[in-house]
């Protein structure tokens, strides 16, 4: 039987990044993934990810940002291709809208340089955008997006050139502690040992570890590519990304890149929810028609001919927070990260993280804000 020091399951944003911090301090690591590396059957596919400092979901997210922003830097460097793309972004809403008056908490406790905008300078400033007059937004300069797909792919390869086994196309079946320490992972090809176990299967990750079941749940969403009238005010450098909160739903968009079309997603899009293999992958016209009342209130210009539709799945905790957190009964066993939608910006970070707790028993970071006892999520 094989036996690693630590075993990574789920080689997608968080898993492959992890691998990549094991390997790179001489342990001995195998990613298991269910299906190809990379794929767009998970949480990290359709070209790219908003990435930003201003952050609106609790500022304690802030720290760990800042070293997602050097590690993402650090593997476009070694992978020797461009992964972190600077826009600027923007947290736009009503005026004195949650999304805004958050965004700007996290700069001013952070010293984050930032501006508040009228709805009138943005669109003096960004044309692409139609803001209502009684909407602000925050501008924060380092916000922009990561190249998702090459970012897994980099990561993957930097695990292989550091010595880490790589499996595809291996299913996870169950795992049980071992008698004196460690754990025994089955899959439908093998049996492994390893000390320490990393859970990072994101919209799976309730099935493989029952106690998660009720409390990482999996949510379709759908992702939309639109054909601008006007493609140049829709580009990275007069476009920053944003997140957009209206009274019909939460929009999140990207300039034109990599791919042809505006792109745009919505916020827990139909609270489509239950397990991940039983979420439908087709996206269909009312999907299409979500994005459109988006593009029509907000970016007219962009309103143009439908160019792809992608499904992904977000899993959801209920307070949106990150899990990232031993097992009480197995603490062996690490579960990392269901995002909720907003952690693949992160994953550079997490990974390091991860090894930590693997290697070193704690992390540098203070991750109370995401432990499994917080709300009694662990009961």
């Amino acid at each position: 039987m094989t036996t690693y020091d630590v075993i990574v399951v789920g080689v997608g944003g968080m898993g492959s990044a992890t691998c990549w911090q094991l390997a790179r301090r001489g342990k001995r690591v195998l990613g298991i993934e269910r299906y190809d590396i990379p794929n767009a059957m998970g949480s990290s596919h359709g070209v790219n990810r908003i990435i930003r400092l201003a952050y609106f979901e609790h500022p304690s997210y802030v720290p760990i940002l800042r070293r997602a922003y050097e590690l993402w830097r650090e593997t476009e460097t070694l992978a020797g291709e461009q992964l972190l793309h600077i826009t600027g972004s923007m947290d736009i809403g009503p005026e004195g809208s949650e999304i805004v008056q958050k965004s700007l908490e996290s700069c001013r406790l952070h010293g984050l340089p930032h501006e508040l905008l009228t709805a009138s300078e943005v669109a003096s400033r960004y044309p692409g955008y139609a803001l209502p007059a009684n909407y602000r937004a925050l501008y924060q300069e380092e916000g922009g997006f990561v190249a998702s797909e090459r970012a897994i792919v980099a990561a993957a390869k930097l695990a292989l050139n550091a010595g880490a086994s790589l499996r595809a196309r291996e299913s996870f079946v169950d795992f049980e502690p071992i008698a004196g320490g460690g754990v025994r992972v089955r899959t439908d090809r093998a049996t492994y040992e390893t000390g320490q176990l990393v859970v990072a299967a994101g919209a799976w990750v309730g099935e493989l570890v029952p106690m998660l079941k009720s409390l990482a749940v999996p949510e379709r969403q759908v992702l939309g590519w639109f054909r601008p009238k006007n493609p140049n005010l829709f580009q990275p450098e007069s476009f920053p990304v944003s997140n957009l909160k209206s009274d019909f739903g939460h929009f999140y968009q990207f300039p034109e890149w990599n791919v042809p079309g505006f792109k745009i997603g919505l916020y827990h899009h139909f609270k489509e929810q239950g397990a991940a293999d039983g979420l439908s992958r087709e996206p269909t016209s009312a999907d299409e028609d979500a994005l459109r009342r988006g593009l029509a209130a907000f970016f007219p210009e962009a309103d143009g001919d439908i160019l792809a539709l992608r499904t992904c799945m977000f899993t959801n905790t209920p307070d949106e927070h990150f899990i990232l957190d031993r097992l009480p009964e197995l603490p062996e066993v690490i579960v990392a990260s269901p995002c909720s939608g907003h952690g693949f910006k992160f994953a550079s970070a997490i990974g390091e993280i991860l090894a930590d707790l693997a290697t070193e028993g704690a992390s540098r970071f203070d991750l109370s804000l995401f432990a499994l006892d917080r709300l009694n999520l662990a009961k």
